[in-house]
Parts: C-alpha cells; sequence; structure tokens
C-alpha cells in the first residue's frame, strides 16, 4: 500500500532529481528524536517565507542544525541518481527476481508522497504474470494512505461511497482471504482494479493502461489540439524569476496542516494559472466525454536563457464556470496528474550537465497513474512553469555542482521557451480509452 520504492526517481525525497525540501520534517522526526513526533524546530511559521529566506536548501538545513543527522549528510552527498540510489530501488531490486508471491499493489491517484512506487514496480513484475493471475494494482481516489481511511470524498471531490471502505471489504480483504485463510474461497483477483473519477464507480481492466496513446499537442493562443504542428519555429516564452517561485498551493504555506498536506494535489489551480510565469494551454469544452486510463507522458520541448532549470508539468481538468448543485466545484482546475523534471538530468540521471543557453531539449517524464473521465462540457488544460516552491527546492537556473550548496549569487531570473512547431512539437501523450476516435469525439478536431 502507498509504496515508498525509489526515493529519487519519484517517491519521497526527490522527482526526477528535484528534491522535495519540506520532506525535511519526516527526516527530524525519525532520526533526531525517539518519539518520531517532532519536526524541523521552526515554529509555526510560512514554509515558503522560510525557506525562501535560507536561500539554498543548504542554507535552510545548516540553519535548523539538520546537517548532523545521517540521513541528511547523504541526500547531500548524492545529488545525482547513482549507484547509492540505484541500488536501493525497490522496482530495479524485483525485476531481477522471479514472480512467486501473489502480489496486489495499491496506491492513490493522487499520493501526493508516493505516486512513483506502485505503477513503477507494476511495470517491472507485469512481463512475469504470464498467466495474469499473480499480479494486481489497485489506483483509488485518494491521498496517501487514503485507502486506510474514509474514502468518500478528498478536498473539495466527493465520491459514490466510502471508497476505501468498499476496496477494503469486496478486493482486500476476499484476497488475502483466499491466500492465508485455510479453506477460504478463491476469490478472482482483478488484475487491474482503478476507480474512474467523475464516473464513480470500480472498474476491473486486464492491464495497464487500458487507454491508447493519443498526442495532445500544445498548440498557437494558448489551446490543445490533436493535430500536430505545422508551423516552422513558434514558442511561447515566460520569465522565471527565483526570487519569486511559484507557489504549489497558495500562499502562507503550512505543510504540517493535514488539511492542506494531504488533499493538496486536488487543490484548485487557478492560483498558478493567472500567474505570468505559469504559461497555461487550453482546449474548447468537450463535445463527448474523455477517459484517460493510464499514465500520461509529458513530452515537453523547452529552451532556458540559463544553464539549468526545472521544468513542471500539469494536465488539469477544468470544470464548468457554473454548477449550482456543487458551487464549490464552479471552475475547478483539477490536476489529473502532475509532475516535476529537473533540466540539468535531461541527458542522464547520473551525470548531471549544464543546458546550452537557448537550445531546446526534449523532456520526456510520466505523470502518475489515473483512471479519470473528463465529462463533456468540461476542459482540458496544460500547465507549463518552471518552480513549485517550497515543495521542491529551488533551481537557481545557473549550473553548479550541488544545488544542495548553491549560493544567494547562483539564483538567476531566465527566459524559458515552450516549443511548438514542427521540429518541437510539444505533447502530452495521453492513455485514451477508446483511442484516437474517442478523443477525436471529445475534442472535435
Amino acid at each position: 500500500m502507498s509504496p515508498m520504492v525509489d526515493g529519487w526517481m519519484g517517491d519521497d525525497w526527490f522527482h526526477n532529481g528535484a528534491f522535495r525540501q519540506t520532506m525535511l520534517d519526516y527526516f527530524t522526526g525519525q532520526t533526531a528524536t525517539k518519539n518520531d513526533e517532532d519536526p524541523v524546530a521552526m515554529g509555526d511559521r510560512d514554509y515558503y517565507a522560510e525557506f525562501l529566506s535560507a536561500g539554498s536548501v543548504g542554507g535552510y538545513i545548516a540553519r535548523y542544525g539538520l546537517d548532523t543527522l545521517p540521513g541528511v549528510k547523504k541526500l547531500m552527498e548524492h545529488p545525482a541518481y547513482d549507484s547509492w540510489w540505484q541500488g536501493q530501488a525497490l522496482d530495479r531490486i524485483l525485476a531481477a527476481r522471479p514472480l512467486t508471491v501473489p502480489t496486489m499493489l495499491v496506491v492513490g491517484q493522487w499520493d501526493q508522497e508516493d505516486s512513483y512506487g506502485a505503477p513503477a514496480v507494476y511495470r517491472a513484475l507485469e512481463p512475469k504474470d504470464t498467466g495474469n493471475k499473480m499480479l494486481s494494482l489497485v489506483i483509488g481516489p485518494w491521498r496517501h494512505s487514503g485507502v486506510n481511511y474514509d474514502g468518500s470524498s478528498l478536498g473539495v471531490l466527493k465520491f459514490a461511497g466510502d471508497t476505501g471502505l468498499q476496496f477494503r471489504r469486496d478486493v482486500m480483504k476476499p484476497f488475502l482471504d483466499s491466500h492465508l485463510k485455510t479453506g477460504a474461497p478463491a476469490f478472482d483477483t482483478p488484475p487491474v482494479l482503478t476507480y474512474a473519477v467523475n464516473a464513480d464507480k470500480w472498474q476491473r481492466h486486464d492491464r495497464f493502461p487500458a487507454g491508447e496513446t493519443v498526442n495532445l499537442y500544445l498548440d498557437d493562443r494558448f489551446s490543445l489540439s490533436l493535430n500536430a504542428p505545422a508551423a516552422k519555429a513558434a514558442h511561447d516564452d515566460y520569465v522565471s524569476d527565483p526570487a519569486h517561485p511559484v507557489p504549489f498551493v497558495p500562499v502562507p504555506v503550512n505543510v504540517r496542516d493535514r488539511t492542506v498536506w494531504g488533499p493538496w494535489l486536488v487543490s484548485d489551480q487557478r492560483h498558478a494559472s493567472v500567474r505570468p510565469d505559469v504559461v497555461t494551454y487550453v482546449s474548447q469544452p468537450l463535445k463527448a466525454p474523455l477517459q484517460i486510463h493510464g499514465q500520461p507522458e509529458a513530452n515537453l520541448f523547452a529552451s532556458t536563457s540559463g544553464t539549468d532549470s526545472d521544468w513542471v508539468v500539469k494536465l488539469i481538468d477544468v470544470f464548468p464556470e457554473e454548477n449550482s448543485a456543487q458551487p464549490d466545484l464552479a471552475g475547478l482546475q483539477l490536476g489529473i496528474g502532475m509532475e516535476i523534471f529537473r533540466g540539468r538530468y535531461v541527458k542522464s540521471f547520473e551525470k548531471p550537465e549544464p543546458l546550452t543557453p537557448g537550445k531546446a531539449e526534449r523532456y520526456r517524464f510520466l505523470l502518475p497513474g489515473v483512471n479519470h473521465v473528463i465529462p463533456a462540457g468540461h476542459r482540458l488544460m496544460v500547465q507549463v512553469q518552471s518552480s513549485w516552491f517550497p515543495l521542491y527546492d529551488r533551481n537557481p537556473q545557473k549550473f553548479v555542482p550541488n544545488i544542495f550548496t548553491a549560493s544567494l549569487q547562483d539564483y538567476q531570473k531566465a527566459t524559458q521557451g515552450v516549443w511548438r512547431d514542427t521540429q518541437r512539437p510539444s505533447h502530452i501523450a495521453i492513455p485514451v480509452v477508446g483511442g484516437a476516435a474517442a478523443a477525436r469525439a471529445a475534442l472535435n478536431n
């Protein structure tokens, strides 16, 4: 359940090389005290202002003496995906072993801590399950560990009953009973079980993804299209300023508040879409429902005037502006899948390199696994930005050997370019149930 599988690639500590600095509270609680309760002793302060005032994350670590903790020392010694990280990646370990134990992997669509782990292990083990009987993947409409609690809602979203109880009672317990209790009846375990968000029902499939890949292109006039761009050279620019990073939730940010941290991935993204350092592409209202089942893949062609950069890509379900039945959903920009990539690793996760100013590179990375139905009348949106603070440490936008120890002078403004032309067609590869025909019926193009 909610497994932490690879702490560098996409679970607790890093995502594609970008450091999740708010997890330092966890390090302190786990290693500085015996009672597993005390976070960093910063008091009741705004995380956004506190991390910003400390400069680099290394400055924050030094401010509170966290560099005396062995775990924090290890992080600072291993900023890249070297053998130390690779050797503890559970999906790599399991991929080298036979699949002999019936295995069920459970994760939430909006797991704010470990969205990477379960799908990664599924990809590693699925080829070994030749009869499609030994491995099962479950994705529910939950936060991290939400499967263990009341699953009738998450943030402003409400579901058809207690989805956590439904899964534990109807699937998990019969699965465990069938294998662990003498005389228990056999259970037909679903190879893939996912909750279809907005359709409000559990669905069984033989494989993950169940959708067929369709490319959704960033188009001119900040729109989205199923047609590849025809322009010979086209890009949209914005200025990324490390002194004013984009917050992951509206400031002030209190990560210790469970009402903030638990459901933040379903928080309204309008606070970001109105910023000048976030470029936004949006479709026309859908003509028919569109079901995404799998892991969307960002294919971003982007350039920077600096020598390093972060890239955040968000795939968003935009609700209609009017909703008399549930006004708190009116106009909601709901993240379907959102992820970050640190530019220095575009060619190698093990050996970071400076980016060439002005050169568009192709950044390919997976978004979290989902089963999400965008109803007719909703719109699809893609947001691109270069900071996600203070959840992730700021990229100086100037290449330095180790961002943990960047100096204040290293943090520089940069002009970012999002490319959308014939040679650099930025797009999201989305797994659509029904494939291209269903996508064209929904997007009417």
